[in-house]
């Protein structure tokens, strides 16, 4: 059936066609970063939008692929970097003014959604049967997060026992700061993070 089709990863990143002028220089701007270029050119990652993969009668429902998508929340469907391992995953998006909690300022609790979101993506990942329910979630907020940008999130998978798997991750600014930055090992610049959590997931007994 036509309608049945779910789209491959490779085939999700071509689904988005942006509506308006200010989604299509959005759009521009995340997949052709920098960031985005060197893990694209990287075969240890895969490229996917995994938003679109979500039927539309389901989209309506679902929290981040539709009720917080649109203009002035999530804009255009944020573009994920998946190690094939499953051991770390990279998430390019922009936020807009429309979730703000104080005026300006990115609600914490749009930010541990997309935490627990983009970990619970990562460690799915390194799981045998590649699902799994959030059993925990840890959120530190370390600095606010302003509306109106474009961020990154860095997640890792930590540990993988039975039908557990831990996770951990933060999320920063895609942009480079103007403030001093220390650097790391790599002789790069560290972005400070604006808020880091840690997860732990379980896979149903009957997944499969």
């Amino acid at each position: 059936k036509m309608g049945s089709h779910i789209p491959t990863d490779e085939e999700t990143l071509t689904m988005f066609s942006p509506p308006d002028e200010l989604s299509r220089e959005i759009d521009d701007h995340i997949t052709t970063h920098p960031l985005a270029v060197e893990l694209r050119g990287d075969p240890t990652w895969k490229e996917s939008r995994p938003h679109l993969r979500i039927p539309d009668s389901i989209k309506n429902h679902n929290l981040t692929a539709g009720t917080l998508s649109g203009p002035g929340m999530l804009s255009v469907p944020p573009l994920f970097f998946n190690k094939l391992d499953g051991s770390e995953m990279v998430q390019l998006f922009y936020v807009g003014d429309a979730v703000s909690g104080h005026p300006g300022i990115v609600h914490g609790g749009f930010l541990a959604t997309m935490l627990d979101e983009g970990l619970a993506r990562c460690a799915f990942a390194a799981m045998q049967n590649k699902v799994g329910v959030t059993a925990n979630l840890t959120i530190n907020y370390k600095r606010p997060t302003m509306a109106g940008q474009f961020l990154v999130l860095k997640a890792r998978t930590t540990k993988v026992e039975g039908r557990k798997a831990w996770a951990e991750g933060w999320i920063e600014s895609l942009e480079d700061g103007e403030e001093e930055q220390p650097v790391n090992g790599e002789g790069r610049a560290e972005k400070p993070k604006l808020v880091e959590a840690s997860a732990l997931f379980i896979e149903p007994k009957h997944a499969k």
